[in-house]
Formats: C-alpha cells, sequence, structure tokens
C-alpha cells in the first residue's frame, strides 16, 4: 500500500506541473494572439461569448478531461488560452489530477506488476503478450489511416488512388 500512495503522490505532483504548465503556456499564446494578427477575430462577438461558456461551464470539462487520454492536454491549453480564472480552474485540476493519479498509480502500476511477473515466470508468454499488442496498436493506425486516405480522396501508401466508396 505504500508503494501505490508514492506514486500517487509522485504521479500527482508530475500531472500538477504538466497541466498547470499547460496551461500557463495557453495563457501566454493567448495574450500573444490577442496582440497580434488575431485582435479583430479575438474581439468578435462570437469568440467573446465562447470565451465566457469556458470560463463560466469549462471547469467540469477540465476535471472529466483528466479521464480521458489524449484529450487532457487540450483541454489545458484552451482552458488557458481562453483564460479561464484561476479560482475555477485550480480545483478542477485539483480533482481531475487527484483522479488520474490515483487511477494510474493503481491500474497501471498493477498492469506493469502483472506484465513483470509474466516476464518473469513465463518470459514466453510476456514477449508473447507485447508482440500482439504492438501488432494490434499497428493494425489500428494503419486502419485509421487508410481510411483517412479514403475520405480525403488521397493516395494509399501503395501509389494507387483510393476508392471514394
Amino acid at each position: 500500500m505504500d508503494g501505490i500512495a508514492l506514486a500517487a503522490g509522485a504521479l500527482y505532483v508530475i500531472v500538477l506541473l504538466r497541466a498547470g504548465g499547460t496551461f500557463a503556456v495557453g495563457w501566454l499564446a493567448g495574450a500573444g494572439v490577442r496582440r497580434g494578427r488575431f485582435v479583430k477575430l479575438t474581439s468578435s462577438e462570437k469568440f467573446r461569448r465562447a470565451e465566457r461558456a469556458i470560463q463560466r461551464w469549462g471547469a467540469p470539462v477540465v476535471a472529466v478531461s483528466f479521464l480521458t487520454v489524449g484529450f487532457q492536454t487540450a483541454v489545458n491549453f484552451l482552458a488557458g488560452s481562453m483564460r479561464m480564472p484561476f479560482s475555477r480552474y485550480l480545483p478542477a485540476l485539483f480533482v481531475g489530477g487527484a483522479a488520474w493519479a490515483l487511477i494510474y498509480a493503481t491500474a497501471g502500476l498493477g498492469v506493469l506488476e502483472v506484465l513483470g511477473r509474466l516476464f518473469a515466470e513465463r518470459t514466453v508468454f510476456g514477449v508473447s503478450a507485447v508482440a500482439v499488442l504492438l501488432l494490434a496498436v499497428c493494425a489500428v493506425v494503419v486502419h485509421r489511416r487508410r481510411r483517412a486516405a479514403r475520405s480525403s480522396g488521397a493516395t494509399v501508401s501503395d501509389g494507387t488512388a483510393a476508392d471514394a466508396s
């Protein structure tokens, strides 16, 4: 249990620094956009309305984003660039970051422990499990790229034109 608490604490510090840093970069980028060539866009009523909505309702989105993969960085950056107030952002960061740290400290370390035992006791099964996992990831990537190429009408990796069907 001490290992989980230590891992959760370390992961919590990491996620607070990473997400908070992403928010800060977004804040600085938003400041630059407001002074640069896009000042006309950022002063439009549509943009202001979107900004007010994020400032008011963005905290639950920030907190829940930590339960996703690949979405939390975008959400933290947008929260910063759209000037979400710190009084709304920080509680969402603390709650969402705690959930993220606990999930990764328990489930993540559990998976690593199982893989460690599998490699130590049954090396062939461990190598096979990793190979199957890598093949599955590669298959998903290839499938998505081909589907994207077909939908955009681009060429597939073999050089032939993709079907429109």
